[in-house]
């Protein structure tokens, strides 16, 4: 049971893959590849599925066998003894051993079941190990309204790594942005560009050095604090089930005019207008419903509403 509940989540989560990458697979030729991983997975989960039905029914024999091997005793018992024993207390001693049967069923059920259900327990014990992010709110970091007012970053002698043990990616970056310039950091693949935006974000923390925007340490300040002051727009479009508006404006925070004016810069306004519902038009899940230019128009719009000094754009 524990083997088998084991095996069958790789193959959920390689048929959810495979349906959302499906028209890559198609265009690069690995249909056939995905089909050959998919049944492996899938004899992988039955040859265990296969050796616990087998393994059911070899104790369900022998649990009867016991059983009835208790019921025959049970009643020769009271035969042996009618002289002494009364016909109620031999009537519920059989009766008694006629359900032993369905009790050591119910006891081997249960422990499977445990056995089975305990993985689900492991994986929570795993999530209660995971390092955690740094506090979301600090009382003692008080930041004006308007910060940051300028924009201006720096990196003082920065260092980190994705985790204990692996090597440094970025490695002891100095460097000063100053407020209301455009900067563009380019570089081969793995040359930490997107590494950047992690460390600016706080999604991963400092080795050594620190990140200051505006002259305030990044670090001394709680991860909603920071993120809420910052915009970002990611390679890939992230949109999420409901309204155009919602959206745009998850919080609620912007008028239906604020609205327009961003879809207009991102010159997104034309196609809102030319749907019924207008901003009220109901996205589907991940924007499926959407190209993949207007949704990075969306993302862009939405941006443009937070009006944050420092814009983020990644590829």
């Amino acid at each position: 049971k524990r083997l088998d509940s084991v095996s069958r989540s790789p193959i959920y989560s390689h048929f959810s893959e495979t349906v959302t990458g499906a028209s890559s697979i198609r265009a690069y030729g690995a249909i056939q590849r995905f089909i050959e991983e998919s049944n492996r997975k899938v004899d992988e989960n039955h040859s265990c599925y296969y050796s616990s039905v087998v393994s059911s029914r070899w104790l369900t024999v022998r649990l009867e066998f016991l059983g009835n091997c208790v019921v025959f005793f049970t009643s020769l018992f009271a035969v042996l003894y009618r002289g002494t024993l009364s016909p109620g207390n031999a009537g519920l001693s059989i009766n008694s051993a006629l359900q032993i049967t369905a009790t050591l069923n119910q006891l081997v059920k249960g422990s499977t079941d445990l056995e089975s259900n305990i993985v689900s327990v492991e994986r929570i014990i795993e999530y209660t190990k995971e390092e955690q992010e740094a506090e979301w709110f600090r009382d003692e970091s008080k930041l004006n309204e308007s910060w940051p007012s300028n924009g201006a970053i720096s990196f003082n002698r920065y260092s980190t790594r994705y985790r204990e043990g692996l090597d440094l990616i970025l490695k002891q970056i100095d460097v000063n942005i100053e407020p209301g310039t455009r900067v563009g950091i380019v570089g081969r693949t793995g040359a930490g560009k997107s590494s950047l935006t992690l460390a600016l974000f706080r999604i991963i923390e400092a080795d050594s050095g620190s990140i200051s925007i505006d002259g305030v340490t990044i670090a001394d300040l709680g991860l909603q604090e920071l993120r809420s002051r910052l915009t970002i727009i990611p390679q890939d479009p992230v949109l999420f089930t409901g309204t155009l508006r919602m959206n745009l404006d998850p919080f609620n925070r912007y008028s239906d005019s604020q609205l327009w004016t961003a879809l207009e810069l991102a010159h997104l306004k034309k196609y809102a207008n030319s749907l019924e519902a207008g901003l009220d038009h109901q996205i589907s899940e991940g924007g499926d419903n959407l190209s993949v230019g207007q949704k990075q128009l969306v993302c862009l719009a939405r941006a443009l509403l937070k009006k944050s000094k420092i814009l983020v754009l990644d590829e």
